[in-house]
């Protein structure tokens, strides 16, 4: 059945016939402009003929001698014409046997290719998938999306992305479109609501999706739009003031007339446009004295009132007064201002740049610059590891530090994302406060970071001065923090318990860098799930240094003021202020919990037994209650709850009361990867004692579990059956 959906088509007025003389120029309401026409001697060549069949109701418009209903001739180089679907409805005959879906093809002729740009595919229905395919750039393409959904109340009006309604746009050039659309059950699980489904392509304004065409789309029209232009091998000559246009073709084999600037018309035919007249409607001039606007072949002129001269374009400024008395004051004015004005100009250049530098050398001391550099001597950290950014740059990088820029904010600064000039993309870190205090904050994260060498801790670029706040450059993480990762499921997916587990064991072994195996020891002292973040690989990088301790080699701990997150700090060092790598052992604790749980350090919104994680989990675990907190989801496999009670217990070693009693972040990093190992081996074990693939696609089937996955096997008689199921079958393997 074709379904069409109707659009409304603006088409240009003017007050000369469209048509060659003596032909006819509508069909019902559709004007006929030439090279169309639709009889002899009135089209360009039977490619223009239109057919107008006026026998049954109002006339109506085909392509030459088709079936191709024609709906609007822009002067443009487009057609409006209405196509058919493609609908695959529930067969109960195929219910239990293989099922092949339906195609079709465009019925547009070859020389009137879809518009680039100008139409989208479409598939509706809740159990659903549409393709188009045909030839792009010489070779085959085929594309598609997918349409589901369970019941009619999670379809909402204008939403057509994969909820009842898909779709995607067509790419330029594609030629020979061929539609195909299929059902993954034989609509067997929706056909009470839905028993359908429809794939098609329509004008990128001509479709809005409702949620009633799930149930009904029978009364529905699709309009297409398609080009047209003529020939290069031809002989046709444009029309009078108009010109030749190839630029919308790629090889330059086609060429469409159009009007030169300041006419209208149709450039088609051999009288071709005419002028406008700009003076007659007042928005076509911008003329400041209307009644001296004067209309000229293709353009207009302002003419001044009496006794001035110029053109009184826009403001008028151009009319000077017209007497030869004033022209030696005029020029002499003009020279003195202009002198003057260059002058001052310079001056004040000049001024403001010896005022910038002053400016920067200012805020290089006050940002300590001269104490970093003695630092990074007293480090024997080279400074050509660190770059040193100007002003402009960074401004440049993060247009002027705008809002939209910003990526996070910490404790100690706003942290801003930037793309260089070169293209690398960086994020800059700028201090909340100007005081001494985040200055030596400021040098402290150089210093630190100068001397670590991790591929899991996020990159130090460099740093700029020359601001009245200082600056960091680090490398740009692109996938956010594990902290969002863990508590906004809006944002992303929940992570998986191998990806949690592989995230903690990175993050063990960044500590354990730092404590062990870096030329200075190193305390990061604020070891928290908003400071790791997350490549699209989901490897974590450690950060924000500007708390973080470097440890002398004679030293074990350190007397400090105390600093931390609430929730993440070590209960010993908040009493001591003794602060030791067995500190950060202990936020690690609470980091690793939150993998676990899914719960943040602290909340106050739930239960009061809940507010702090760590008596909440150790409580738990105590009781025999584990299960109770970890994640949902995580204990999909029996083996993960065996690995996480392992984690469990090692976390339940970080967060011992006494610093002396915890584990070394070495250890924590060992026993992690015993962890990781079992899953390893028992992934191979796994893979090891499946059977050949191919027998196991023969033997799954297609159907909805009472847990609400999806079970698949038998077998499909179509590429297109093959392809899904071999898609179905590798997230299955994968745990997706």
């Amino acid at each position: 059945m074709m379904i069409m959906l109707s659009t409304t088509s603006t088409v240009i007025v003017i007050a000369s016939s469209q048509a060659l003389a003596g032909c006819d120029e509508w069909c019902g309401d559709l004007q006929i402009p030439y090279p169309f026409g639709v009889k002899e001697g009135c089209y360009l060549n039977k490619t223009f003929l239109i057919t107008c069949n006026k026998t049954n109701g109002p006339p109506k418009a085909f392509l030459m001698n088709t079936n191709i209903s024609v709906t609007n001739i822009s002067l443009h180089g487009e057609l409006h014409i209405l196509q058919p679907i493609v609908r695959d409805c529930y067969n109960q005959v195929q219910e239990n046997g293989p099922f092949v879906p339906n195609t079709t093809n465009l019925l547009a002729p070859a020389m009137f290719p879809i518009a680039d740009g100008k139409n989208k595919f479409i598939a509706i229905g809740c159990d659903t998938y549409g393709l188009i395919g045909g030839v792009l750039n010489g070779s085959g393409y085929v594309s598609g999306c997918i349409s589901m959904c369970l019941n009619e109340s999670t379809i909402g009006n204008d939403s057509c992305f994969g909820n009842g309604c898909c779709q995607m746009e067509i790419p330029n050039g594609l030629r020979n479109l061929t539609l195909l659309v299929g059902s993954f059950f034989n609509h067997t699980l929706v056909k009470n609501f839905n028993p359908c489904g429809y794939a098609f392509v329509v004008g990128d304004e001509g479709f809005e999706f409702e949620s009633r065409y799930i149930r009904s789309f029978e009364d529905v029209k699709v309009e297409v739009v398609v080009g047209w232009a003529i020939g290069n091998d031809s002989n046709y000559v444009c029309g009078l003031n108009s010109e030749r246009n190839s630029s919308f073709s790629h090889d330059r084999a086609e060429f469409r007339c159009q009007c030169l600037d300041g006419f209208e018309g149709n450039p088609y035919l051999p009288q071709g446009c005419q002028d406008i007249d700009e003076c007659k409607d007042e928005t076509l001039n911008h003329c400041k004295y209307k009644n001296k606007c004067v209309n000229t072949i293709g353009n207009y002129t302002c003419n001044c009132p009496t006794n001035y001269k110029g053109d009184a374009r826009y403001g008028g400024e151009g009319c000077t007064r017209d007497s030869k008395a004033f022209i030696p004051i005029i020029i002499g004015i003009g020279v003195g201002f202009t002198v003057f004005l260059i002058g001052s100009t310079w001056i004040f250049l000049g001024y403001k740049k010896w005022k910038f530098i002053k400016r920067k050398e200012k805020f290089f001391i006050e940002n300590g610059g001269f104490i970093l550099q003695q630092q990074l001597s007293q480090w024997q950290s080279p400074n050509e590891m660190v770059r040193i950014f100007t002003q402009e740059e960074l401004e440049k990088a993060t247009n002027n530090y705008d809002n939209s820029t910003i990526v996070g904010k910490g404790g100690y600064g706003t942290v801003y994302k930037g793309v260089l000039e070169d293209g690398l993309v960086v994020a800059i870190k700028k201090s909340k406060i100007v005081d001494q205090s985040q200055t030596d904050q400021f040098i402290n994260e150089v210093i630190v970071l100068s001397q670590i060498n991790h591929r899991n801790v996020v990159r130090l670029l460099g740093c700029c001065l020359e601001t009245q706040v200082p600056l960091l450059v680090y490398e740009f993480v692109t996938n956010g923090t594990l902290f969002e990762h863990i508590h906004d499921k809006t944002k992303h997916a929940s992570l998986s318990w191998e990806a949690r587990l592989k995230i903690a064991l990175e993050t063990a072994g960044v500590l354990s860098y730092l404590h062990s195996s870096a030329s200075i020891p190193i305390i990061h002292r604020d070891i928290k799930t908003t400071n790791i973040l997350l490549d699209d690989n989901y490897t974590a990088k450690v950060s924000d240094f500007g708390a973080s301790k470097l440890v002398p080699m004679d030293q074990t701990q350190l007397s400090t003021m105390v600093q931390g997150t609430l929730g993440y700090l070590d209960p010993e060092y908040l009493l001591t202020s003794e602060l030791t790598e067995k500190s950060d052992v202990y936020s690690f604790g609470i980091v690793l919990l939150e993998l676990i749980t899914g719960k943040k350090a602290v909340c106050f919104d739930g239960p009061e037994a809940e507010r702090n994680l760590a008596m909440y989990v150790l409580c738990a675990m105590k009781d025999g209650r584990l299960e109770e907190v970890v994640e949902r989801g995580m204990m999909a496999k029996e083996i993960n709850f065996e690995e996480i009670k392992e984690a469990a217990q090692v976390a339940k070693k970080c967060l011992r009361i006494k610093g002396e009693e915890r584990p070394s972040m070495k250890e924590v990093a060992m026993e992690l990867e015993g962890v990781r190992l079992k899953q390893v081996q028992h992934s191979w074990v796994n893979n090891n004692n499946l059977s050949n693939e191919e027998e196991m696609v023969c033997l799954l089937d297609v159907e909805a579990s009472d847990s609400g996955h999806f079970i698949v096997s038998g077998t499909m008689n179509t590429t297109v059956g093959d392809s899904i199921k071999a898609s179905i079958l590798s997230h299955i393997h994968h745990g997706r």
